[in-house]
């Protein structure tokens, strides 16, 4: 049908969309197959490992709300350009990291970078896009953002293999450059809304959320009764209580609670707190294990994830479209139940693996799965709050999406001790699985179908009257 069909300017908006988020995903997961490299050349252990995927995930996760506003306030485009040339600068300065620290500082400033990132991309289709035809867009930008992730550790690991961990980070600057020259085609230009951007929010998440996972990573080498853990983790508490308070009486919040009185918004987001935790940890424990205790190369450890891919490629937009029509309760409920059981199959793994009957199956379960379940999630929360929001309603859910995978990589010592091997795998395992299958839980229980986009939420704290006690303060 001809009304179906995308415009000229809806395709490249799509593809600005889909490359601007893609080097964000990519860098998270191409890491993955590179750690064993980095941890040889410049030491560390597991320890280094953890902070060189937490350090991105710390700024991405606790400034991706910030940048929401930002997105909303100063203009879409505008912040994309920001973001991509951030990334692009800050990908090479990771590229040539002298030293584990500079690496880790690096990465650090990276997430900053790609926090502006996705809520812009994801905005802009929201902002082009209208019915199920939003849906199904959003179907195809999930699957090439999720494809980034489980892709990631192929492209990683050819390179590790071939040339050297480094250029994990340098292939960063061919997707961004491609992106950058088609913004330049889209010729209208978005000044966006105007307003404040919340400062205080913003120090207080990034504090809460740095102490709290310096001490779950450092509590595994120091122990929970040494300063430098329990101080970092009483002042990340105290940071995160003092975020959720501030936020109720800014005039301009970076986390608008208003948005979680939407039922599927607040529910699909709990959803996402459960199964994106387990997309970040279960996929890196296996790619670990399966180069530190198995012995698979880093390019043969991330070919494992390609039939995942490839269910992500073929499959994300189809189930788009199914929940754009039939609602995404059904698709969000069983997805992750799949998903899981990939997790489970791969408890039949040992010191010696059988790539047809142990892994293959595994991460075909977990491809379908996966396939089943973001674009309905995407669209269901998105699809649940007024589209002016979706800036900031995008922003809040990718920065459910990180801190849980921030908090799930943290704890991979609590999970697996300070060294990977057969029985920490199987642990992983089940810590994953059981995170999906909650996920899926929520998601049955709690989401409803076809509900109508709610009207603008209220994002801003009415300052009290002049005069009144509050405000002589």
């Amino acid at each position: 049908m001809a009304t179906e069909k995308m415009t000229s300017l809806q395709l490249r908006v799509l593809l600005i969309a889909i490359l601007a988020s893609f080097v964000a995903f990519l860098d998270g997961a191409v890491i993955n197959v590179a750690l064993p490299a980095i941890d040889k050349e410049l030491g560390g252990g597991l320890p280094l490992q953890q902070w060189v995927v937490d350090a991105y995930l710390v700024t991405l996760g606790s400034l991706i709300l910030i940048a929401g506003s930002l997105s909303d306030v100063f203009g879409r485009k505008r912040i994309l350009y920001v973001g991509l040339i951030g990334f692009g600068i800050t990908s090479l300065l990771c590229a040539f990291a002298p030293s584990g620290v500079f690496l880790v500082l690096s990465r650090a400033l990276q997430g900053v970078a790609g926090a502006l990132l996705v809520p812009s991309s994801l905005a802009i289709i929201i902002s082009r896009f209208e019915g199920p035809a939003q849906a199904k867009a959003i179907g195809r930008w999930t699957a090439w953002t999720g494809i980034a992730m489980i892709a990631g550790p192929v492209v990683g690991g050819f390179f590790v293999d071939a040339l050297s961990w480094r250029w994990v980070f340098v292939i960063n600057v061919v997707p961004i450059a491609v992106t950058l020259v088609l913004m330049l085609t889209l010729g209208d230009t978005d000044k966006g809304m105007g307003g404040r951007v919340d400062i205080i929010g913003a120090v207080l998440g990034s504090v809460g959320l740095a102490g709290t996972v310096f001490a779950l990573i450092e509590q595994g080498s120091y122990g929970w009764g040494s300063p430098r853990v329990w101080i970092p983790f009483v002042v990340g508490i105290l940071s995160l209580i003092g975020f959720f308070f501030a936020e109720t009486r800014v005039r301009q919040p970076m986390l608008p609670l208003g948005l979680f009185s939407v039922h599927n918004f607040w529910v699909g987001n709990l959803a996402t707190a459960f199964v994106y935790g387990a997309l970040s940890f279960g996929p890196l424990m296996v790619t670990l294990f399966l180069q530190q205790v198995v012995g698979f190369s880093a390019f043969v450890a991330g070919f494992v994830f390609i039939p995942s891919t490839l269910c992500m490629l073929l499959l994300s937009s189809y189930f788009g479209g199914l929940a754009g029509k039939y609602g995404p309760r059904f698709f969000m409920g069983v997805g992750p139940i799949v998903a899981s059981a990939g997790f489970l199959w791969l408890l039949m793994i040992g010191p010696e693996v059988n790539y047809w009957f142990e892994l293959l199956p595994a991460v075909l379960l977990f491809g379908v799965g996966l396939s089943m379940t973001v674009a309905p999630l995407t669209s269901a929360i998105l699809g649940s709050i007024h589209p002016g929001q979706a800036g900031i309603g995008s922003a809040v859910n990718n920065a459910v999406a990180r801190i849980a995978g921030l908090l799930t990589v943290a704890m991979a010592g609590i999970v697996i001790g300070q060294k990977l091997d057969v029985d920490g795998m199987h642990r992983a395992m089940l810590a994953t699985a059981a995170l999906l299958i909650v996920g899926g839980v929520v998601s049955a229980i709690g989401i409803r179908n076809h509900e109508p986009a709610a009207a603008p939420i209220k994002t801003t704290v009415d300052e009290p009257p002049a005069g009144s006690p509050t405000a002589s303060r």
